[in-house]
């Protein structure tokens, strides 16, 4: 799988559950803390493209995969083709 972005907070459950999946799978990612960085939701929405309402946000590679739920859906997706 490409290299996969996840911005997001320290603080979010979530963004954790996001990193957690890339590290229990070998996937790699860089992980973009909005906190530590300054960043608003706002900076977000500009790199991304598209408004930014939670975090994290996901990319692979240059494509938006969205937030955590979708991200999990995505690497399922990814490993059941792979499988088949």
């Amino acid at each position: 799988m490409e290299q996969v972005t996840i911005y997001g907070r320290s603080s979010c459950g979530f963004c954790l559950r996001a990193m957690d999946l890339c590290e229990s799978r070998n996937i790699p990612y860089t992980w973009i803390d909005m906190n530590e960085r300054g960043l608003s939701k706002q900076d977000i929405a500009d790199q991304i493209g598209r408004p930014v309402h939670t975090v994290p946000q996901i990319l692979v590679g240059s494509d938006y995969v969205g937030g955590c739920d979708e991200f999990f859906a995505y690497v399922r997706q990814r490993e059941a083709e792979v499988a088949s």
